[in-house]
């Protein structure tokens, strides 16, 4: 077995790292026809993913710290409330047991960013108020993405005007099953102006888009229109994300960088709830991308009970015995 046994950077020595604004291109629907997904060759190659790269004990304490850093800590259900957010964020703040950051050699941890719904920014500003987490907004009729286009683009606003420094929109998954690149790509270009200077991830729910070309060609589509992340899911769908889904999307954002230079970052979301499903992720990226997408300015998880996990793990690691998963509630 093929080991990477270089460790990452530990957070506080990260450098201050953000690449400049997606600003888009114009639509190229020659290059986007030509795109194709052999998707026999991508499920043969993520299949083999889990037993190609491995790593253990420090090293993998550093890559499981790694991959807390990359964490959108996220809350998006119907019962959340003022109180869970502001738990939740502070354990974006302390995101694992100050003993154990002491036994890591660690400082300064903490999530990438908290996400959560639109009603919910002011109290995640407020209680992230004198750090360096922003916090995510889901928006544009999340997750359906099927309210009315003036009201999701007014959703943007309001949730850029309450404080929130990222927007994560749904596309019209309708656009891409009929082939509509073109309304696929005025709506992208409208949201990504309603964001400001907030930056957008597009979310392409890619359980509902049919077929691997499908999810490779919208990639495309949204990162011409300025897409600053692209997405898999909302968590809603009843397949979030996949390896093969994400070797899709991975490789389209390496094709996009090598025609334009510019470099778009990636967030899986649904369904990564376990440490050692974050280190296969991680590994993937390291392989296709490279180390400058293993910075939260390029890569994200999006992430709730993945934390819990990863904690546990980190704990086992310090002491040898795995604890509870109850003790270590992101609640």
């Amino acid at each position: 077995m093929q080991t990477t046994q270089t460790p990452p950077l530990t957070h506080a020595q990260l450098p201050s790292l953000h690449e400049p604004r997606n600003d888009g291109t114009p639509l190229d629907l020659d290059w986007v026809m030509a795109v194709q997904a052999n998707t026999s060759a991508i499920e043969r190659r993520a299949k083999t993913l889990p037993g190609r790269r491995s790593v253990k004990k420090d090293f993998q304490a550093a890559w499981l710290c790694k991959a807390i850093s990359l964490m959108d800590l996220t809350t998006l259900s119907g019962d959340d409330s003022e109180g869970r957010v502001r738990r939740l964020c502070a354990k974006a703040r302390q995101p694992v047991a100050q003993s154990l950051l002491d036994a890591l050699g660690m400082d300064g941890l903490t999530t990438g960013a908290v996400c959560v719904y639109h009603d919910m920014v002011e109290t995640a500003v407020k209680a992230l108020d004198g750090t360096n987490i922003p916090v995510a907004a889901v928006s544009t009729g999340f997750p359906a993405g099927l309210s009315p286009f003036h009201l999701r683009i007014a959703e943007i606003r309001d949730s850029v005007a309450a404080g929130a420094q990222e927007i994560d929109i749904v596309i019209s998954r309708r656009h891409v099953l009929t082939g509509n690149w073109q309304a696929l790509y005025d709506e992208m270009r409208e949201m990504r102006e309603a964001c400001g200077d907030a930056h957008v991830k597009a979310i392409l729910a890619t359980g509902e888009l049919g077929t691997l070309r499908n999810v490779a060609r919208a990639s495309l589509v949204c990162m011409m229109a300025g897409a600053d992340f692209i997405k898999t899911s909302t968590g809603k769908e009843p397949v979030n994300a996949t390896l093969p889904v994400t070797l899709t999307m991975i490789r389209a954002i390496r094709d996009f960088e090598g025609r334009t230079g510019v470099k778009v970052g990636y967030k899986p979301a649904g369904g990564i709830s376990k440490a050692k499903d974050a280190l296969v992720y991680l590994a993937m990226i390291k392989d296709e991308l490279g180390d400058r997408w293993l910075q939260p300015d390029l890569f994200r998880f999006g992430a709730s009970s993945l934390l819990g996990d990863i904690e546990r793990q980190l704990e086992h690691h310090v002491t040898g015995a795995y604890s509870a998963s109850w003790r270590h509630a992101i609640g």
